[in-house]
């Protein structure tokens, strides 16, 4: 397995949208697809890949918008993974009466994600590619991708740069989102790379050491 990262920010939110692929298998999977799925499709294509998976984070609309239409875009149709938490936040509201935007429909999930999870790149296939990690906080049933392969963690809204996610939308807890970033992040290497949903990479030995709101 020879892994690959492409980030792609896309949206008027600045989103990141991350392909993880393999390059000798050329399977490829897409964590939270947000806005301009005709765009994420042809880079994937462009690499001579194929989308076999779409991983979400979270619920909140501006990282699920893209994802039925990035899903009707390939043969076969991607599979659609979420945790049960955050796909019943997403369908209640999923962020559209805080910021007024018109959001697309979930697809049909089909894969739940719970904590300790091992998933691969191609459904079909059993080998391990990632672990599933709760951080439940910035919205119900977040979760994160830590694959120890790359030394990276696909963190969604969790934690960022010298921050963290917000906590006052709906479902949000701040005390449960900084005690799940101590169990579930910073309990990872502290030279793992931190792959949030918006703005730039850090680390968690970095965040330990200069991140405000987890003194």
């Amino acid at each position: 397995m020879s892994l690959a990262i492409v980030r792609m920010v896309l949206g008027p939110l600045q989103n990141n949208v991350y392909i993880l692929a393999d390059e000798e298998s050329k399977t490829a999977v897409v964590i939270d697809p947000s806005f301009e799925p005709e765009r994420q499709a042809e880079e994937i294509r462009r690499w001579g890949w194929n989308l076999r998976q779409i991983w979400l984070t979270h619920g909140h609309f501006d990282h699920t918008q893209g994802a039925a239409d990035l899903q009707k875009l390939f043969t076969p149709r991607p599979l659609v993974g979420m945790h049960p938490e955050a796909q019943a936040s997403a369908q209640a509201n999923g962020g559209k009466l805080t910021f007024g935007y018109q959001t697309a429909p979930l697809p049909d999930v089909d894969i739940r994600f719970f904590q300790g999870q091992q998933l691969g790149l191609d459904p079909d296939e059993g080998m391990s590619t990632v672990e599933v990690r709760e951080v439940p906080g910035h919205s119900p049933g977040s979760v994160i991708f830590y694959c120890a392969e790359l030394g990276a963690a696909f963190v969604g809204d969790a934690i960022f740069r010298e921050s963290i996610g917000r906590t006052d939308l709906a479902g949000g807890d701040y005390p449960a989102l900084v005690a799940a970033i101590r169990a579930q992040i910073f309990t990872l290497p502290d030279e793992t790379a931190l792959l949030p949903g918006h703005g730039p990479a850090t680390s968690v030995g970095y965040e330990k050491d200069n991140n405000p709101y987890l003194d």
